[in-house]
């Protein structure tokens, strides 16, 4: 049986110090991709997940640029999103990453898509879980939420991150006091709020002087790698209307509308969640 232990650890993925954290051995790659938000990275947005994943899959969970996780707050985000897509290209040619499947939440799931879009021939399948930013991406309007206003409400106190981390989630009781010390700890490191708002001002830059890079309109639903969209019923940051909506901009993509978790899924129900994504990896 595999281990399904989370490792802690570091590569330069190109110019950048990454960490990330791994689990599982010799199976097929899956390469999670976090969300965005104060303390978020791979083992804070996908630790619920990933034991389910590796006892078949070797699962890799990297810190994107920005602040994130562990990873090098000094590296550029100058251009939103895209840099980490930029990074997590530089992150799978260090790790020889060149058949995987690739699932990302939230601002993740945009990452996860356009690597995709750019590299077609090194993903095997795409899973996607509650997007704001794929919406945006469709040219959908962007609603403020109330869990948008309490991750925009973050002042750096471990209660306002249990107040972003329960808009995130249904099921309350998985906001642990670990969770938000861990999560707090990686907000507040040295660095870390300057590379949050730099790459705010750079996510700005991509959607408007760079919108042709983010827009997906004509990429994602011609995208030729099996793609699927799992999204919260009880999701307060991205409705699951917005969901909706996007359902029917994408056709050829599945959409599963999951009771019982909020906007991150893989934290309100890690066991569902792993379940749809093992049936589309291996269909």
């Amino acid at each position: 049986m595999s281990d399904t232990t989370l490792r802690s650890r570091f590569v330069m993925a190109g110019h950048i110090k990454t960490h990330y954290v791994e689990a599982g051995a010799n199976g097929p790659v899956v390469v999670l991709l976090h969300g965005g938000g104060p303390g978020s990275g791979g083992e804070a947005g996908f630790g619920r997940l990933i034991p389910y994943l590796a006892e078949r899959y070797r699962v890799y969970a990297p810190d994107g640029v920005g602040g994130f996780g562990e990873t090098d707050p000094s590296a550029p985000a100058d251009q939103g999103t895209q840099s980490r897509v930029d990074q997590l290209e530089a992150f799978m040619d260090a790790l020889c990453l060149d058949d995987a499947c690739v699932a990302g939440n939230s601002q993740g799931a945009w990452v996860a898509a356009k690597y995709a879009i750019q590299h077609p021939e090194r993903v095997r399948r795409l899973f996607l879980v509650a997007s704001l930013t794929i919406g945006g991406a469709m040219g959908l309007q962007t609603p403020i939420t109330e869990g948008l206003k309490a991750l925009n409400s973050y002042d750096g106190t471990e209660a306002s991150m249990r107040r972003v981390m329960e808009a995130l989630v249904f099921d309350k009781s998985v906001v642990t006091d670990e969770l938000i010390r861990m999560r707090n700890e990686a907000a507040n490191r040295p660095g870390a709020a300057e590379a949050r708002k730099a790459a705010e001002a750079g996510q700005k830059r991509l959607t408007s002087e760079l919108r042709i890079k983010f827009d997906m309109r004509h990429t994602l639903p011609n995208l030729p790698i099996p793609t699927m969209f799992a999204w919260g019923e009880n999701d307060t940051f991205a409705p699951p209307e917005l969901g909706r909506e996007l359902q029917k901009l994408l056709p050829n993509i599945p959409f599963h509308f999951i009771p019982n978790a909020a906007h991150q899924a893989q934290t309100d129900q890690p066991e569902a969640l792993a379940r749809l994504m093992i049936q589309h990896f291996e269909s």
